[in-house]
């Protein structure tokens, strides 16, 4: 058989081929099967020709992107694998969040986090009080300044001190194990 020939009827024929035992498996609407076979005989015809066929660009159907995403994890369209964050997995493999859906086809407000486990995460941060403004006493609600180092201490009620060579109120070994007495210079 020639080379057209074998182009004309023997493609055709294994494409059908292909295309028949990928769809005994898959259920694909009617309205992506000429694009599907298109793809199977271009990818025939490339290696016909010695060359591999650039792989084309898959994109997730709607089925499988409402499959992939669950309460509890997301499924990734690289590997297969469960994931409670796809943030990290992508990184690994050179991906942005936007990259990813793109190469995907995937919608905008795909989610990079599963439900619970970004609930968990806030209840968490909320139960820390993350996030809120600080609420250290009457220097921040009149906008003064506090050197942000004594900040924490006139929160937490500690006394702040004052210059060098002030008076001391601490009763406690200081950093040099000297106990340092009220009224007791340094």
């Amino acid at each position: 058989m020639s080379e057209e020939g074998l182009e004309l009827g023997g493609f055709a024929a294994l494409t059908a081929e292909i295309v028949s035992a990928y769809l005994r498996g898959n259920p694909v609407p009617p309205e992506e099967l000429p694009g599907l076979i298109a793809r199977v005989h271009g990818t025939l015809a490339g290696l016909g020709n010695g060359g591999a066929a650039p792989a084309p660009a898959r994109t997730a159907t709607r089925a499988e992107i409402e499959r992939s995403v669950t309460p509890d994890y997301l499924v990734s369209f690289e590997d297969g694998q469960r994931y409670k964050t796809l943030a990290r997995h992508l990184r690994r493999r050179g991906l942005s969040p936007e990259a990813y859906r793109a190469k995907w086809g995937l919608p905008v407000g795909y989610p990079m986090i599963a439900a619970t486990y970004s609930a968990r995460r806030s209840e968490l941060a909320r139960s820390f009080q993350l996030g809120r403004p600080d609420r250290a006493g009457p220097a921040r609600q009149t906008g003064e300044d506090p050197d942000p180092g004594l900040a924490g201490h006139a929160a937490a009620g500690l006394p702040v001190g004052g210059e060098a060579g002030d008076e001391t109120q601490r009763d406690g070994p200081g950093r040099d194990g000297a106990v340092a007495r009220a009224g007791a210079r340094r």
